[in-house]
């Protein structure tokens, strides 16, 4: 499990695809502090394996299931990624929890100056939208945000400058491709009540009515 906040932007070294998925060598520092072989790492908000390490650098392997479901495929050498380890439980939990199992991607639409934040746009498959809630948390690219706004498939995001000087959404363009991850407690709450063994007289209608979705 992580947070969504970012420890460190790594670089893509090298990249290895083959038919059994692909190899990413990501150049680093601050992740490196208390690593060790399988250690779980968020790369974009991935939840990746370490296989390899060095004095400055980590290899993860993506399995061709992750290639289906998240940006990897558009990575080359030099790219920035963000990277978060596994949290731990015994300090405080800022953020919010990220399992790291990308849903899908989405992509950036355009971004405007909000004050002193800058607002993001996206586009998500209709699929997913509807986990996504005003106010609600998402990560994107790994990053924990909270979401502005919600127009059918089009959501926002607010970024304030010390976030945007840590992660890579500051470099995006429009129509780059990001990972996303939204809040686990909607597919929960989703599960639950699409189940035939609820019995519960909570409904979509009876959460839309207050104001849950």
């Amino acid at each position: 499990m992580f947070t969504g906040l970012i420890e460190e932007q790594g670089e893509v070294r090298n990249i290895t695809k083959s038919p059994k998925g692909m190899d990413i060598e990501i150049n680093c520092k601050q992740i490196l502090e208390d690593i060790r072989l399988g250690a779980s790492i968020c790369v974009n908000g991935a939840c990746q394996s370490v296989v390899e390490f060095g004095q400055d650098f980590i290899k993860v392997q993506a399995s061709n299931e992750t290639l289906k479901v998240t940006n990897f495929n558009n990575l080359k050498k030099g790219d920035k990624v963000n990277l978060e380890r596994a949290l731990t439980l015994n300090k405080r939990i800022d953020g919010h929890i990220v399992s790291g199992h990308i849903d899908c991607i989405a992509e950036f639409i355009d971004a405007k100056n909000d004050g002193f934040s800058k607002e993001f746009f996206f586009k998500i498959p209709f699929g997913f939208s509807k986990y996504v809630i005003y106010k609600g948390s998402i990560a994107v690219n790994g990053v924990s945000l909270t979401v502005a706004s919600i127009n059918e498939n089009i959501f926002s995001v607010e970024l304030i400058p010390i976030t945007l000087k840590e992660v890579n959404l500051s470099g995006l363009k429009k129509g780059d491709i990001v990972n996303i991850e939204t809040d686990i407690l909607s597919k929960y709450v989703e599960k639950i009540l699409n189940s035939k063994d609820n019995k519960s007289n909570i409904s979509y209608g009876f959460l839309a009515e207050n104001g849950f979705v």
